[in-house]
């Protein structure tokens, strides 16, 4: 009897960053509430599914129209709906709003207010367009694209995007989806995942882990608009070690063209953790 596989719903999800001392720069991530169906008690960094709501209209309520194309698989119009997305997400995990009025980001009250304020069902860049502001498509970088394996039930067709995060803003969790936030230098967050004191899926341990070389939020941003993006969908694997999840570059999953290397090629699940894999 075969089994149907389920079909990835477009997702975007956004890397956070800030000056930080004495590291170069922290993470912004949440914690997924434990009730929720996918990534449970998880750390990872804002996002979610790309709504049909999503898309970039008015043009003229967006700034860096003209200026995409690091998604060589999609139309801009597409790219541009995942940049959309990733803004949204944002806004409603973090509190956080990368929008200008008048040529300038809004502070952290007006990000506030609009948080409280819109419609999460409406229109989310004519929603922004009305209150005299243009959405910073400029501002989000598409770096990553993840998909979930065949396996899984809930699967997502993931763009990871970074971001600088507003100096006059503040970050906040949503009290539904998420039930914290914090900021943590890329090698923190491992040390603690290492430590078993939170939770990071191998997409999410695999980022932190390249953006720990970078020695500046500058080097990271000239990173992600230069690396080139790869469709990464891991695999699975079950022996005598339990469920082991794999990434290119282990035997026999060869590294796609243009791929870089990962810090680590399998991590196995055990008491509901990841774990890379070592020999």
């Amino acid at each position: 009897m075969s089994t149907s596989i389920t079909s990835p719903r477009p997702a975007a999800t956004v890397v956070v960053l800030r000056p930080a001392s004495p590291h170069p720069f922290e993470v912004l991530m949440v914690r997924r509430n434990d009730t929720v169906a996918f990534m449970a008690g998880a750390y990872v960094f804002p996002g979610g599914r790309v709504d049909d709501t999503d898309a970039a209209a008015p043009p003229d309520a967006c700034d860096g129209l003209a200026r995409l194309g690091r998604c060589a698989d999609l139309a801009p119009a597409d790219e541009a709906r995942f940049r959309v997305a990733a803004i949204r997400e944002l806004l409603e995990e973090a509190g956080v709003l990368l929008a200008r009025r008048d040529g300038r980001l809004v502070d952290h009250a007006e990000a506030a207010a609009l948080r409280q304020s819109i419609d999460p069902k409406g229109p989310f860049v004519a929603q922004l367009a009305t209150r005299g502001l243009t959405i910073a498509l400029d501002l989000v970088m598409p770096f990553a694209h993840w998909v979930t394996p065949e396996i899984e039930i809930r699967r997502f067709d993931t763009r990871f995007l970074l971001a600088r995060m507003p100096e006059a803003q503040e970050a906040s969790h949503d009290a539904g989806e998420t039930t914290a936030l914090e900021w943590l230098a890329p090698p923190a967050a491992i040390a603690r995942a290492e430590r078993h004191e939170i939770l990071l899926p191998p997409p999410t341990w695999l980022t932190l882990a390249r953006l720990s070389r970078f020695g500046s939020i500058d080097e990271a941003w000239a990173w992600a608009s230069s690396t080139s993006i790869v469709r990464v969908m891991p695999g699975f694997v079950r022996d005598d070690r339990g469920t082991v999840f794999t990434l290119p570059g282990a035997p026999g999953f060869p590294l796609p063209s243009g791929c870089e290397p990962f810090a680590e090629t399998h991590f196995q699940l055990v008491d509901g953790r990841w774990a890379p894999v070592r020999p």
